[in-house]
């Protein structure tokens, strides 16, 4: 499967199936051409439309991660585990620095970067075993 074949599956025909499989040459592919979207969007400066973007895209993300996670053998429900820890650490951002005229006027609250600090920690590794998860081959029967 080529990249222009992942897209179409993933956004056209199965856009919102959380049911069957995906070959890792699916989700990759459309993986690749997600972040590549996602550098182009962002390039442009437009904060408004990487959210419209990440917004449209997130229910064939996480259909395509449920789907490879199934094919792995596992349940794929835990693809929203991920998910939703990056959700969460969204919210969890504490606010930037305050300056005005070249100067620092407030910081932000460091129990909050502490919070931030630790919770990132956990999603690093829980992206890390599932990086791993998503890499791995195909299993026989599908788990549904």
């Amino acid at each position: 499967m080529n990249m222009q074949t992942a897209v179409k599956t993933c956004l056209i025909e199965k856009y919102a199936t959380f049911s069957g499989s995906a070959s890792r040459s699916e989700y990759w592919w459309f993986v690749l051409a997600y972040v590549i979207g996602a550098v182009i969007v962002s390039l442009l400066g437009i904060g408004f439309l990487y959210l419209i973007y990440t917004l449209a895209l997130i229910v064939p993300a996480a259909a395509a991660g449920y789907r490879r996670l199934q094919d792995t053998g596992r349940k794929g429900w835990l693809i929203f585990i991920p998910v939703g820890l990056g959700l969460m650490n969204m919210f969890l951002i504490p606010a930037a620095p305050v300056v005005q005229d070249g100067t620092v006027t407030q910081m932000p609250d460091m129990t909050g970067m502490g919070i931030l600090a630790v919770f990132s920690v956990v999603q690093l590794i829980v992206g890390l075993v599932f990086l791993w998860w998503l890499t791995r081959p195909s299993q026989a029967e599908v788990n549904s």
